[in-house]
């Protein structure tokens, strides 16, 4: 399983921030490869339960997430268990009078699709686009 970590400072409140990031309809506005987001509905734990289209090394994967915990303005982790099997914990704290949101993901790389030989190459690609999406959200909030 791949790792991946990073963190951004946005100069806007957690508030914000968090009220953007809790509607998956806003996620392909920051995140390149995410193709679509659709079936957006209300999860048991708060937060949303959406499927997704989404490209990985030119091919387009269906998926399904879910979010199973949502502690608002701090906390929200989701989880998909269709397409790319991933866990997403963002972490949400305010400083310096804006938000330091912190992304942890932890995800399968589909090698019988992809191949083995590609699994580094997209594990580098994903940290990229890990790096663009944050960057178009600080950059949305902060508009």
């Amino acid at each position: 399983m791949a790792k991946l970590e990073k963190s951004v400072m946005i100069k806007a409140p957690v508030e914000k921030v968090f009220d953007f990031m809790a509607d998956a309809n806003n996620f392909p506005e920051i995140w390149p490869s995410m193709v679509e987001v659709r079936d957006v509905q209300r999860s048991a734990a708060g937060g949303n339960k959406f499927n997704f289209t989404y490209k990985m090394a030119g091919m387009r994967i269906e998926g399904a997430s879910e979010a199973t915990e949502w502690i608002k303005n701090q906390r929200n982790v989701t989880e998909s268990t269709k397409g790319i099997q991933s866990r997403f914990v963002w972490t949400y704290q305010p400083e310096a009078g804006g938000t330091k949101l912190t992304v942890q993901v932890e995800y399968t790389v589909p090698v019988p699709l992809l191949g083995k030989l590609a699994e580094a190459f997209i594990i580098k690609q994903n940290q990229n686009e890990m790096d663009a999406m944050l960057a178009n959200l600080k950059a949305r909030m902060e508009a």
